[in-house]
């Protein structure tokens, strides 16, 4: 396409759709070009920055014509930071677009016969609605054209997120929209300590500096808890900075730190220190509640967890006679949330520490009737194991964004539950699992979930039925 060239810019565009990846999209003919910044609607100029043989990467610069989608993004933030791409985008058309996402890529990956999907499930709080945030401290702050343009004296240190393909270079948030207010509060108070006590920041190249992380987890029953990540044990300066949240802070019940000392952010191999309060949160949902430690997985949005687990629950057809299997359990949250309604449920993960999260969980809730395992999941579901738990009526899935490996699909069909529920983060790895599991099973229904607004992201529920001739 000789029209478009790197470096230049392509005039009065006509952007059409949004990828899944959060460009938007226009098409000279059948040439596509990817547009960071646009919305389907918009005719807009873009300055091109790759160009491949069938497609092309730019981004917008100008628009001509707004999109009638197109609204002003709240967040200044905004294009800088590398969350919440879909701001610029009236929440009902970013819900359109995930919808046609998944139904777009179960047809095309999963090339099997699908019902129509029922309409996704927005999300109820569209700002405000995740329970955690980590946070970077970096002495390579990330300046902004904005920030190069004004001429003033810039700060380098910072505290806030990764630049998007940056792993040296960090975007200090002033504020965020992800979380509640207090954890704004949080996060510049702490920078505020830190640099009028001389702290260090870290810096990830050379590996120096004092401060690494801070991650702010919070539940909807008005619990908070603060982990400070320290690079060395230096316990006056820690001392200082704790003593600092515990006394400024009373709203936060969980106060820990952590003395990482390696190359990498990682925490899951590192021991966790109680400062003061508990060592853990509590979330509640319906009946139960769920303590939650500084490494325990927790869906990141409580109240949309809520109404995907009670999908997952409705297509699981219970009615109290059932004996579940829940595999890539994790804590248990869904496990524990469906025993109720279950004969039995076994949960199986590869994370030990995982399942005795789980486990705690639910002796807490004095659930009698789900047990947990950890073990690699192809390795753990054997005929044997079968044998002595009992064979599933049902199984309830919930893999990570790589989806399941071959061989655990294999591990169900020999399991032959008469329904499986499966949740997926990916659809793509959704879809391909699908065309080996439509051997044996047929899709009945699915519902995508809108997990996180203003993002690309969003999480699918699929029940499956065995085959009559299995």
């Amino acid at each position: 396409m000789e029209t478009v060239k790197k470096g230049e810019i392509t005039e009065n565009l006509n952007i059409s759709e949004a990828s899944s990846e959060g460009s938007s999209i226009a098409r000279i003919d059948n040439f596509v070009v990817f547009a960071e910044g646009g919305v389907p609607g918009d005719i807009a100029d873009v300055m091109i920055f790759r160009k491949k043989k069938n497609y092309a990467e730019g981004r917008v610069v100008n628009i001509i014509k707004a999109s009638e989608d197109r609204v002003e993004p709240f967040c200044t933030h905004f294009g800088s930071c590398g969350g919440c791409k879909w701001q610029h985008m009236t929440y009902e058309k970013q819900v359109y677009y995930k919808q046609k996402h998944v139904e777009d890529v179960l047809e095309r990956v999963g090339k099997i016969a699908l019902p129509a999907a029922t309409t996704i499930k927005q999300s109820a709080n569209t700002k405000y609605y995740r329970n955690k945030l980590e946070f970077t401290f970096s002495n390579k702050a990330w300046l902004t054209k904005a920030d190069l343009d004004s001429g003033a004296s810039l700060e380098q240190n910072a505290l806030g997120f990764h630049v998007p393909g940056r792993f040296d270079k960090i975007l200090d948030v002033k504020e965020c929209f992800l979380q509640d207010d207090l954890s704004n509060k949080i996060r510049l108070s702490v920078k505020e300590f830190a640099l009028q006590n001389n702290f260090e920041f870290f810096d990830p190249r050379s590996q120096e500096g004092y401060l690494r992380n801070l991650i702010i987890r919070s539940t909807s029953t008005g619990e908070w808890m603060v982990v400070v990540v320290f690079s060395r044990d230096h316990k006056e300066s820690r001392e200082l900075m704790m003593e600092h949240l515990k006394k400024s802070f009373p709203e936060i019940t969980s106060l820990q730190f952590i003395i990482n000392t390696k190359r990498n952010d990682t925490i899951f191999d590192l021991d966790v220190e109680l400062y003061n309060g508990r060592s853990y949160i509590e979330e509640k949902m319906e009946d139960l509640i769920f303590r939650i430690s500084a490494k325990s997985f927790y869906q990141t949005n409580s109240l949309q967890a809520y109404e995907l687990y009670k999908i997952v629950r409705d297509y699981a057809g219970l009615t109290g006679n059932e004996n579940v299997y829940d595999l890539y359990t994790g804590t248990g949250t869904i496990a524990s949330f469906v025993a109720g309604k279950a004969k039995h449920v076994t949960g199986i993960d590869y994370i030990p520490d995982a399942i005795n999260d789980a486990g705690e969980n639910a002796r807490y809730n004095k659930i009698n009737n789900v047990t947990f395992y950890a073990g690699d999941i192809k390795d753990t579901l054997t005929p044997e194991f079968i044998a002595k738990h009992g064979k599933p009526d049902v199984i309830i899935t919930d893999p990570p964004r790589s989806g399941m490996h071959e061989d655990v699909v294999r591990a169900i069909f020999k399991a032959a539950p008469e329904r499986i529920v499966y949740v997926s983060c990916n659809p793509a790895s959704q879809a391909r699992d699908l065309q080996i599991l439509d051997e044996f099973y047929s899709v009945v229904k699915y519902q995508p979930v809108d997990m996180f607004p203003h993002t690309t992201h969003v999480e699918n529920v699929m029940l499956l039925t065995r085959k009559v001739s299995q």
